[in-house]
Parts: C-alpha cells; structure tokens; sequence
C-alpha cells in the first residue's frame, strides 16, 4: 500500500488542502491520503485555534466526497506536543505494510532542520513535495544535515494554490464569504458554529 499523510491545523480545511491531496494521489500513485489535524502543534502553542474535534469534523465534512482521503487521529487521540516524527511512528504501526509518503509544501521542506527528529522523519516516510513558483530551499544546508533527503523526496507540480486558513478566518471575521475556499459542508459547520467570529 501507498499511503500519503498530510498534516496540518485545519482550521478550516480548504480547497489547496484538497488540490494537494489530490495532486500527490494522482501522481505518484497512491492508494490513499490520511488528513491527520494534530492535537497541540509545538511551533504554534502561542496562536488560539479552533478545539480539535471541530476541527476534526470539518476534515471529515471536507473529505466525504472522496473515498480515497480518510481522517487520521492519531495526532487527536493523544497528549501534546504533536511532532511529525511520532506521527510518522504511529500510522507505520497502523499501517506496517504500508509504504509512507508525507506530503507538504517546498517552504516547508526549507524549513525542516527546525522540526523535532528530521534525520527520523526521513527514515519513516518520503517527501511529497509541492514545488513553490520563486522559493528555493538552501539546499547546501538541508544536505549537509540529511544527506540522504534527495533520494527521499518527490516532487508534485500543480498550478499556485493561493488560500490561506488565516486569510479564510480574517474573511469570516469581516463578514465576507469563503465558499470560493472551502467546501460548502466545512462553510456550513462553521458558519453553524460560530467560529472565527
């Protein structure tokens, strides 16, 4: 089995979650995409978030269409901090069989010394890297620490996906629509709950 992760706050979950999801299925062949919201993400502790089950349950609502996309919670079931490594350990336990690609953006990639454990990360899964148009990550340096991060990575090309989930909650405070950003159950449910207001 190919199975990708992607990880992330959700909050909310959008259309450049789903087109990315969507885009490391298709290309490089993979049997399904776990969305796994985490519970506390370290490197954000200090920025309010909305509670982890409703933001499970817009995961849920954003991915129904899709049976190929399935919800992960083995960040949500779980004491924090939430770190990518652990993750990573946990869904290879659920899915020993399974070979493991994690899906993120280039920006990410550059940033990926500052994650807990990478040369681990590296050893649990794949990348699935969104190339960003204009960003290069220093890769002098990101080789010099995981030599062997090349061999472990594979691209994904697809057009700039521009949305941002603090531009979508910034749009809900204002009172202005998001429909063109979310799928229409996700605007419901958090229409429904009140949040961002």
């Amino acid at each position: 089995m190919r199975l990708g992760i992607l990880g992330g706050t959700f909050d909310p979950p959008h259309f450049g979650h789903l087109r990315l999801a969507e885009a490391a299925l298709t290309q490089l062949s993979l049997d399904k995409v776990l969305f796994a919201p985490v519970g506390v993400q370290p490197r954000k502790q200090d920025q309010p978030a909305s509670a982890p089950e409703q933001r499970a349950r817009m995961v849920e609502l954003a991915i129904a269409d899709q049976p190929r996309f399935a919800l992960s919670r083995a960040d949500l079931d779980r004491p924090g901090p939430h770190y990518t490594a652990d993750l990573l350990a946990i869904v290879q336990g659920q899915y020993p069989a399974a070979a493991l690609w994690f899906i993120m953006g280039e920006d990410s990639l550059g940033d990926l010394l500052r994650w807990r454990d990478p040369g681990r990360i590296i050893q649990l899964a794949r990348f699935a890297v969104l190339r960003r148009p204009g960003y290069e990550p220093d890769w002098a340096v990101l080789e010099r620490a995981l030599p062997d991060l090349r061999a472990r990575l594979d691209w994904i090309e697809h057009a700039e996906i521009d949305i941002s989930a603090s531009d979508i909650r910034r749009r809900v405070q204002c009172g202005l629509p998001i429909t063109s950003l979310v799928p229409q159950r996700v605007n419901d449910y958090l229409m429904a709950q009140h949040l961002y207001r």
